[in-house]
């Protein structure tokens, strides 16, 4: 059983069929999609992609894998003791094993006058995409909100559409748990290059409408931006509720080992929803990220069919930043907030380095402009060699 057809739950169910011609697959979606890449929805947002061309694995994929795919169907409840999924359409499943895929939903804003008020989107999903599309259509101003990368795809979307864009954030600067304030001032040159007003230090505290459409929102200093099109990046809610009242341990996510089983057998998690063990830095580790989750749902599976893989990939995510790129590695200081940090900032050449240690050993990087050096820090993360602090100046000029 598989709770979740995400690229974590899609390449588990791939692996799990070509080790294992003959068990029986079955795979929990609450979507109307088969797998679509996920990290393409910004380009559909920017009308670079057709929506269509996302679908990665289409219905007749899986009935000629023998993979039992149930789409818009909700899981409501597992019972660990019978080994037994219940969903709210699909009737009731026994499984032998249990990966638990399910990722997270974003977290919607939660402000007077933002419930039923049309005009306010938040980004994870195909459909989410069409209906901001259809909406930026008509749309004359915008206003984006969070820190978050979410809220950025978003504004760099809007602006490319052509439409007037405000960013809000609450912090200090985009990313601060991970960015200083030299990175911050950077992206917020970048943002400024193409026409984005970025306003720090604000929170919205109310959302204005007209007959329920939303014409505005004002922030907690009284500030208001007027707006028809609003897109909120305020971080994710994981997907775990249907494991309440069993024994399986959550905490911001599924706690797993570093095999990524959990402390019930039978059960393992996966993608954004696991709280992995991290071998690069000793300690518990999540990351949301596409390369992350297709590792998990491999290394996942063959440890369902009895392996004893452990999870050993170094995360990363890339993205455009406005006209420029960026791309965060392995661990940053939202997780481990004890890391030591360097950075390097050349302003002219609109770049950025900044590198994460954990006692002496390489453990993280985010990179602004040139991000090319990202697969040689990749390798010295893996490495886990310890690196003196006269050669760690070094690797900022790589």
């Amino acid at each position: 059983m598989i709770i979740g057809n995400g690229v974590a739950g899609t390449t588990a169910a791939e692996t799990l069929r070509k080790a294992d011609p003959s068990c029986r697959i079955v795979l929990i979606g609450d979507e109307p999609y088969p797998l679509y890449n996920r990290i393409a929805l910004p380009r559909v947002l920017k009308q670079t992609t057709a929506p269509e061309r996302t679908i990665i694995r289409q219905i007749a994929w899986h009935e000629q894998n023998r993979i039992e795919l149930h789409l818009c169907t909700t899981v409501t409840r597992v019972d660990v003791e019978e080994q037994v999924v219940v969903t709210d359409n699909a009737g009731e499943y026994p499984y032998d094993k249990l990966l638990v895929a399910s990722g997270g939903r974003p977290n919607p804003l939660r402000v007077p006058g933002a419930a039923g008020t049309h005009g306010i989107y938040n980004f994870q999903t195909l459909d989410d995409t069409k209906a901001i599309l259809e909406r930026a259509a008509r749309a004359k101003a915008a206003v984006t909100i969070g820190g978050s990368f979410i809220a950025y795809e978003l504004t760099e979307a809007f602006r490319h559409n052509g439409i007037p864009t405000t960013w809000l954030i609450r912090g200090p600067r985009f990313l601060h748990r991970i960015i200083d304030e030299d990175g911050g001032a950077l992206i917020d040159r970048l943002a400024r290059d193409v026409g984005v007003e970025t306003r720090y230090g604000e929170q919205v505290a109310e959302v204005r409408s007209e007959a329920g459409e939303v014409r505005g929102v004002v922030t907690q200093s009284g500030q208001s931006y007027a707006c028809d099109l609003v897109g909120v990046g305020v971080g994710l809610t994981l997907r775990t509720e249907f494991l309440a009242g069993t024994p399986v341990e959550v905490r911001s996510g599924v706690v797993t080992n570093e095999f990524l089983q959990t402390n019930v057998p039978g059960v393992y998690a996966a993608g954004d929803v696991a709280e992995f063990f991290d071998r690069y830095i000793g300690s518990h580790n999540q990351m949301g990220t596409w390369n992350n989750a297709s590792a998990h749902g491999r290394t996942a599976a063959i440890n369902m069919l009895g392996g004893q893989q452990a999870y050993a990939e170094v995360p990363y995510y890339t993205s455009t930043m406005f006209e420029s790129q960026m791309a965060a590695i392995g661990t940053t200081p939202d997780i481990r907030p004890d890391l030591e940090a360097i950075s390097r900032v050349d302003m002219n050449a609109r770049v950025y380095r900044r590198l994460f240690f954990l006692e002496g050993r390489l453990a993280g990087a985010v990179l602004v402009g040139d991000i090319r050096v990202r697969r040689q820090l990749m390798e010295l993360i893996k490495s886990r060699q310890v690196i003196p602090p006269a050669e760690r100046q070094k690797l900022l000029a790589i």
